[in-house]
Protein backbone atom coordinates (compact mmCIF):
# COMPACT_ATOMS: atom_id res chain seq x y z
CA UNK A 1 0.00 0.00 0.00
CA UNK A 2 1.71 3.15 -1.22
CA UNK A 3 0.83 5.38 1.72
CA UNK A 4 0.49 2.64 4.35
CA UNK A 5 2.01 3.10 7.80
CA UNK A 6 5.42 1.59 8.45
CA UNK A 7 4.69 1.36 12.18
CA UNK A 8 4.46 -2.11 13.69
CA UNK A 9 3.50 -3.84 16.89
CA UNK A 10 6.23 -5.83 18.58
CA UNK A 11 4.88 -9.31 19.37
CA UNK A 12 6.88 -11.69 21.56
CA UNK A 13 5.13 -15.08 21.66
CA UNK A 14 6.75 -16.99 24.50
CA UNK A 15 5.97 -20.48 25.77
CA UNK A 16 4.26 -19.09 28.89
CA UNK A 17 3.42 -15.46 28.08
CA UNK A 18 2.54 -13.38 25.02
CA UNK A 19 3.86 -9.82 25.16
CA UNK A 20 2.94 -6.93 22.88
CA UNK A 21 4.61 -3.51 22.66
CA UNK A 22 3.63 -0.39 20.73
CA UNK A 23 6.36 2.21 20.35
CA UNK A 24 6.68 5.56 18.63
CA UNK A 25 10.11 5.84 17.02
CA UNK A 26 11.53 9.13 15.74
CA UNK A 27 14.91 10.77 15.19
CA UNK A 28 14.82 12.06 18.76
CA UNK A 29 14.39 8.58 20.22
CA UNK A 30 11.72 6.04 21.10
CA UNK A 31 8.71 6.05 23.40
CA UNK A 32 6.68 3.11 24.67
CA UNK A 33 3.01 3.97 24.05
CA UNK A 34 1.43 0.77 25.33
CA UNK A 35 2.36 -2.68 26.58
CA UNK A 36 0.33 -5.75 27.41
CA UNK A 37 0.81 -9.39 28.28
CA UNK A 38 -1.36 -12.47 28.64
CA UNK A 39 -0.75 -16.18 29.31
CA UNK A 40 0.06 -18.27 26.26
CA UNK A 41 -2.66 -20.93 25.73
CA UNK A 42 -1.40 -24.22 27.13
CA UNK A 43 0.38 -26.23 24.45
CA UNK A 44 -0.14 -23.57 21.75
CA UNK A 45 3.59 -23.11 21.12
CA UNK A 46 6.33 -25.65 21.74
CA UNK A 47 10.01 -24.94 21.22
CA UNK A 48 9.10 -21.87 19.17
CA UNK A 49 6.83 -23.82 16.80
CA UNK A 50 3.07 -23.16 16.86
CA UNK A 51 0.88 -26.21 17.44
CA UNK A 52 -2.49 -24.46 17.92
CA UNK A 53 -2.79 -21.42 15.65
CA UNK A 54 -6.45 -20.81 16.42
CA UNK A 55 -6.05 -20.66 20.21
CA UNK A 56 -2.95 -18.50 19.85
CA UNK A 57 -4.69 -16.15 17.41
CA UNK A 58 -7.63 -15.67 19.78
CA UNK A 59 -5.29 -14.89 22.67
CA UNK A 60 -3.37 -12.34 20.55
CA UNK A 61 -6.63 -10.72 19.41
CA UNK A 62 -7.71 -10.31 23.02
CA UNK A 63 -4.38 -8.73 23.92
CA UNK A 64 -4.56 -6.29 20.98
CA UNK A 65 -8.03 -5.23 22.14
CA UNK A 66 -6.73 -4.78 25.67
CA UNK A 67 -3.91 -2.40 24.67
CA UNK A 68 -6.35 -0.48 22.41
CA UNK A 69 -3.98 -0.15 19.46
CA UNK A 70 -5.04 0.61 15.90
CA UNK A 71 -1.93 -0.84 14.33
CA UNK A 72 -2.37 -3.98 12.27
CA UNK A 73 1.17 -4.73 11.09
CA UNK A 74 3.24 -6.96 13.37
CA UNK A 75 6.90 -7.67 13.92
CA UNK A 76 7.31 -11.13 15.44
CA UNK A 77 10.38 -12.89 16.82
CA UNK A 78 11.34 -16.50 16.09
CA UNK A 79 13.19 -18.56 18.69
CA UNK A 80 14.16 -22.09 19.64
CA UNK A 81 13.73 -24.75 16.98
CA UNK A 82 11.75 -22.37 14.75
CA UNK A 83 14.90 -20.60 13.56
CA UNK A 84 18.50 -21.52 12.78
CA UNK A 85 21.29 -18.98 13.26
CA UNK A 86 24.63 -20.29 12.03
CA UNK A 87 27.91 -18.39 11.87
CA UNK A 88 29.85 -19.17 8.71
CA UNK A 89 32.94 -17.89 6.94
CA UNK A 90 33.17 -17.34 3.18
CA UNK A 91 35.86 -15.86 0.91
CA UNK A 92 35.61 -12.07 0.66
CA UNK A 93 33.55 -11.32 -2.44
CA UNK A 94 31.59 -8.42 -3.89
CA UNK A 95 28.56 -7.66 -1.70
CA UNK A 96 26.27 -8.04 -4.72
CA UNK A 97 27.29 -11.68 -4.98
CA UNK A 98 26.84 -12.59 -1.32
CA UNK A 99 23.15 -13.53 -1.55
CA UNK A 100 23.81 -16.14 -4.26
CA UNK A 101 26.78 -17.51 -2.35
CA UNK A 102 24.72 -17.70 0.84
CA UNK A 103 22.09 -19.77 -0.93
CA UNK A 104 24.75 -22.30 -1.89
CA UNK A 105 26.28 -22.24 1.61
CA UNK A 106 22.86 -22.88 3.16
CA UNK A 107 22.71 -26.24 1.39
CA UNK A 108 25.83 -27.24 3.33
CA UNK A 109 24.77 -25.99 6.75
CA UNK A 110 20.95 -26.06 6.96
CA UNK A 111 19.33 -29.51 7.49
CA UNK A 112 16.37 -28.68 5.22
CA UNK A 113 15.81 -28.33 1.50
CA UNK A 114 16.63 -24.71 0.62
CA UNK A 115 13.41 -24.61 -1.40
CA UNK A 116 11.50 -25.00 1.86
CA UNK A 117 13.15 -22.26 3.90
CA UNK A 118 13.11 -18.49 4.23
CA UNK A 119 16.74 -17.39 4.22
CA UNK A 120 18.56 -14.20 5.06
CA UNK A 121 22.00 -13.25 6.32
CA UNK A 122 23.91 -10.65 8.31
CA UNK A 123 27.50 -9.71 7.46
CA UNK A 124 29.51 -9.12 10.63
CA UNK A 125 31.44 -5.87 10.07
CA UNK A 126 35.23 -6.13 10.15
CA UNK A 127 38.29 -4.05 9.35
CA UNK A 128 38.54 -5.43 5.81
CA UNK A 129 41.93 -7.02 6.46
CA UNK A 130 40.82 -10.65 6.65
CA UNK A 131 40.54 -12.71 3.47
CA UNK A 132 37.16 -14.01 4.64
CA UNK A 133 33.77 -12.57 5.55
CA UNK A 134 32.13 -13.66 8.80
CA UNK A 135 28.39 -14.08 8.26
CA UNK A 136 25.40 -15.02 10.39
CA UNK A 137 23.19 -17.29 8.29
CA UNK A 138 19.53 -17.10 9.39
CA UNK A 139 16.95 -19.62 8.22
CA UNK A 140 13.38 -20.55 9.08
CA UNK A 141 11.22 -23.27 7.57
CA UNK A 142 8.43 -21.84 5.42
CA UNK A 143 6.01 -24.17 7.18
CA UNK A 144 6.79 -22.53 10.53
CA UNK A 145 6.51 -19.02 9.07
CA UNK A 146 3.13 -20.14 7.74
CA UNK A 147 2.06 -21.18 11.25
CA UNK A 148 2.76 -17.68 12.54
CA UNK A 149 0.94 -16.17 9.58
CA UNK A 150 -2.16 -18.28 10.27
CA UNK A 151 -2.20 -17.27 13.96
CA UNK A 152 -1.89 -13.57 13.12
CA UNK A 153 -4.56 -13.82 10.41
CA UNK A 154 -6.80 -15.36 13.09
CA UNK A 155 -6.13 -12.23 15.16
CA UNK A 156 -6.86 -9.98 12.14
CA UNK A 157 -3.25 -8.80 12.00
CA UNK A 158 -0.65 -8.68 9.22
CA UNK A 159 2.74 -10.36 9.55
CA UNK A 160 5.02 -7.55 8.34
CA UNK A 161 8.42 -8.47 9.82
CA UNK A 162 9.95 -11.76 10.88
CA UNK A 163 12.88 -11.23 13.22
CA UNK A 164 14.98 -13.36 15.55
CA UNK A 165 14.16 -12.92 19.25
CA UNK A 166 17.86 -12.70 20.13
CA UNK A 167 18.34 -9.94 17.56
CA UNK A 168 15.38 -8.04 19.05
CA UNK A 169 17.09 -8.29 22.44
CA UNK A 170 20.19 -6.68 20.92
CA UNK A 171 17.99 -4.04 19.30
CA UNK A 172 16.48 -2.86 22.59
CA UNK A 173 19.91 -2.96 24.24
CA UNK A 174 21.36 -0.63 21.61
CA UNK A 175 18.39 1.73 21.89
CA UNK A 176 19.11 2.13 25.61
CA UNK A 177 22.88 1.78 25.89
CA UNK A 178 24.13 2.76 22.45
CA UNK A 179 26.85 0.93 20.53
CA UNK A 180 29.50 0.05 23.07
CA UNK A 181 32.67 0.41 21.05
CA UNK A 182 35.69 -1.61 22.11
CA UNK A 183 33.62 -3.96 24.30
CA UNK A 184 32.41 -7.53 24.00
CA UNK A 185 29.13 -7.96 25.89
CA UNK A 186 26.77 -10.87 26.49
CA UNK A 187 22.99 -10.54 26.58
CA UNK A 188 20.87 -13.23 28.26
CA UNK A 189 17.09 -13.41 28.22
CA UNK A 190 15.90 -16.25 30.45
CA UNK A 191 12.34 -17.23 29.54
CA UNK A 192 10.19 -20.10 30.74
CA UNK A 193 11.57 -22.81 28.44
CA UNK A 194 14.10 -20.94 26.31
CA UNK A 195 17.10 -18.73 26.99
CA UNK A 196 18.36 -16.33 24.30
CA UNK A 197 22.12 -15.80 24.37
CA UNK A 198 23.60 -13.04 22.20
CA UNK A 199 27.10 -11.59 22.08
CA UNK A 200 27.84 -8.05 20.87
CA UNK A 201 31.29 -6.82 19.86
CA UNK A 202 31.76 -3.14 19.00
CA UNK A 203 27.97 -2.91 19.05
CA UNK A 204 27.51 -5.61 16.39
CA UNK A 205 25.97 -9.06 16.83
CA UNK A 206 28.71 -11.66 16.47
CA UNK A 207 26.97 -14.64 18.05
CA UNK A 208 23.39 -15.78 18.71
CA UNK A 209 22.18 -19.02 20.23
CA UNK A 210 19.03 -20.29 21.95
CA UNK A 211 19.27 -22.74 24.84
CA UNK A 212 16.30 -24.98 25.62
CA UNK A 213 16.22 -24.28 29.34
CA UNK A 214 14.52 -21.66 31.51
CA UNK A 215 12.42 -20.83 34.54
CA UNK A 216 9.96 -23.68 34.01
CA UNK A 217 12.76 -26.17 34.71
CA UNK A 218 12.78 -25.00 38.34
CA UNK A 219 9.06 -25.73 38.74
CA UNK A 220 9.51 -29.15 37.13
CA UNK A 221 12.32 -30.03 39.56
CA UNK A 222 10.26 -28.91 42.57
CA UNK A 223 7.35 -31.03 41.35
CA UNK A 224 9.57 -34.07 40.82
CA UNK A 225 11.60 -33.82 44.05
CA UNK A 226 8.74 -32.89 46.39
CA UNK A 227 5.91 -34.88 44.82
CA UNK A 228 3.59 -31.89 44.43
CA UNK A 229 1.27 -30.84 41.59
CA UNK A 230 2.47 -28.52 38.79
CA UNK A 231 0.45 -25.61 40.21
CA UNK A 232 1.81 -26.20 43.71
CA UNK A 233 5.36 -26.36 42.37
CA UNK A 234 4.90 -23.08 40.51
CA UNK A 235 3.42 -21.48 43.65
CA UNK A 236 6.37 -22.64 45.78
CA UNK A 237 8.83 -21.27 43.21
CA UNK A 238 7.11 -17.88 43.06
CA UNK A 239 6.97 -17.73 46.87
CA UNK A 240 10.71 -18.35 47.04
CA UNK A 241 11.33 -15.60 44.48
CA UNK A 242 9.18 -13.23 46.58
CA UNK A 243 11.25 -14.22 49.67
CA UNK A 244 8.19 -15.67 51.39
CA UNK A 245 8.60 -18.58 53.79
CA UNK A 246 8.84 -21.94 52.01
CA UNK A 247 10.10 -25.39 53.05
CA UNK A 248 13.89 -25.65 53.15
CA UNK A 249 13.71 -28.36 50.48
CA UNK A 250 12.48 -25.74 47.98
CA UNK A 251 15.69 -23.74 48.44
CA UNK A 252 17.74 -26.90 48.01
CA UNK A 253 15.97 -27.74 44.73
CA UNK A 254 16.35 -24.18 43.44
CA UNK A 255 20.06 -24.18 44.26
CA UNK A 256 20.50 -27.48 42.43
CA UNK A 257 18.54 -26.13 39.46
CA UNK A 258 20.76 -23.04 39.43
CA UNK A 259 23.75 -25.30 38.94
CA UNK A 260 22.09 -27.07 35.98
CA UNK A 261 21.08 -23.73 34.47
CA UNK A 262 24.55 -22.25 34.97
CA UNK A 263 26.13 -25.30 33.33
CA UNK A 264 23.98 -24.77 30.20
CA UNK A 265 24.95 -21.10 30.11
CA UNK A 266 28.60 -22.09 30.60
CA UNK A 267 28.29 -24.34 27.53
CA UNK A 268 26.97 -21.38 25.58
CA UNK A 269 29.89 -19.20 26.68
CA UNK A 270 32.38 -21.97 25.83
CA UNK A 271 30.80 -22.47 22.40
CA UNK A 272 31.15 -18.75 21.70
CA UNK A 273 34.78 -18.68 22.80
CA UNK A 274 35.60 -21.72 20.65
CA UNK A 275 34.00 -20.20 17.56
CA UNK A 276 35.25 -16.63 17.92
CA UNK A 277 38.99 -16.37 18.36
CA UNK A 278 40.40 -13.49 20.37
CA UNK A 279 37.18 -12.15 21.92
CA UNK A 280 36.51 -12.24 25.67
CA UNK A 281 33.17 -11.31 27.19
CA UNK A 282 33.61 -8.40 29.61
CA UNK A 283 30.09 -8.00 31.04
CA UNK A 284 26.67 -9.65 30.88
CA UNK A 285 23.28 -7.93 30.79
CA UNK A 286 20.26 -10.07 31.58
CA UNK A 287 16.47 -10.05 31.38
CA UNK A 288 13.53 -12.45 31.32
CA UNK A 289 11.27 -13.76 34.06
CA UNK A 290 13.56 -16.72 34.69
CA UNK A 291 16.52 -14.44 35.46
CA UNK A 292 14.84 -13.58 38.77
CA UNK A 293 15.54 -17.01 40.27
CA UNK A 294 17.31 -16.49 43.61
CA UNK A 295 21.07 -16.76 43.16
CA UNK A 296 21.04 -17.59 39.44
CA UNK A 297 22.73 -14.53 38.02
CA UNK A 298 25.20 -14.50 40.92
CA UNK A 299 26.22 -18.03 39.91
CA UNK A 300 26.54 -16.94 36.26
CA UNK A 301 28.78 -14.07 37.38
CA UNK A 302 30.99 -16.46 39.37
CA UNK A 303 31.09 -19.03 36.55
CA UNK A 304 32.13 -16.53 33.86
CA UNK A 305 34.10 -14.26 36.20
CA UNK A 306 32.32 -11.20 34.82
CA UNK A 307 30.01 -8.51 36.17
CA UNK A 308 26.29 -8.99 35.50
CA UNK A 309 23.46 -6.48 35.63
CA UNK A 310 19.81 -6.33 34.54
CA UNK A 311 18.93 -4.65 31.25
CA UNK A 312 17.10 -1.39 31.86
CA UNK A 313 14.55 -1.08 29.03
CA UNK A 314 13.86 2.52 30.03
CA UNK A 315 17.36 3.91 30.39
CA UNK A 316 16.81 5.95 27.19
CA UNK A 317 13.49 4.72 25.82
CA UNK A 318 10.77 6.94 27.27
CA UNK A 319 7.33 5.78 28.39
CA UNK A 320 3.93 7.41 27.88
CA UNK A 321 2.69 9.31 30.92
CA UNK A 322 -0.15 6.85 31.63
CA UNK A 323 2.43 4.08 32.21
CA UNK A 324 3.37 4.66 35.84
CA UNK A 325 6.86 3.89 37.22
CA UNK A 326 5.63 0.92 39.29
CA UNK A 327 4.19 -0.73 36.16
CA UNK A 328 7.37 -0.06 34.18
CA UNK A 329 9.41 -1.68 36.94
CA UNK A 330 7.05 -4.67 36.88
CA UNK A 331 7.40 -5.27 33.12
CA UNK A 332 11.08 -4.33 32.72
CA UNK A 333 12.44 -7.87 33.02
CA UNK A 334 10.16 -9.45 30.41
CA UNK A 335 9.54 -6.53 28.03
CA UNK A 336 12.89 -6.35 26.13
CA UNK A 337 12.14 -8.65 23.19
CA UNK A 338 8.66 -7.26 22.51
CA UNK A 339 10.08 -3.74 22.71
CA UNK A 340 13.02 -4.65 20.47
CA UNK A 341 10.56 -6.00 17.90
CA UNK A 342 8.45 -2.85 18.27
CA UNK A 343 11.43 -0.66 17.42
CA UNK A 344 11.42 -2.08 13.89
CA UNK A 345 9.50 -0.60 10.96
CA UNK A 346 8.23 -2.04 7.71
CA UNK A 347 11.01 -2.00 5.13
CA UNK A 348 13.85 -2.54 7.61
CA UNK A 349 16.63 -4.84 6.47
Amino acid sequence: MLFGSKKVLGLDIGSSTIKIAELEVSKSGAELLSFGFTPTPVGAIQGGEISNSQALGLAIAGLVAEVKTRRKKVSVGLWGTSVIVKKISIPRIDKKLIADQIRWEAEQYIPFDVKDISLTHYVIPDNGVSENLEILLIAAQNEIVGQYNIALTEAKLDLAIIDVSGFALANVFEANYGRRRGETLALLNVGALNTNFVVLHDGEIVFSRDMQIGGANYSQEIQKEMGVSPSEAESLKLSAIAKAEVPEEVHRVLASSNEAMTEEIRNGFDFFLASTAGLTIARCYYSGGGSGMPGLMERVSQMANIAVEPINCFQKIKAAKHLNPAYLQQINSFAPIAMGLGLRKVGDV
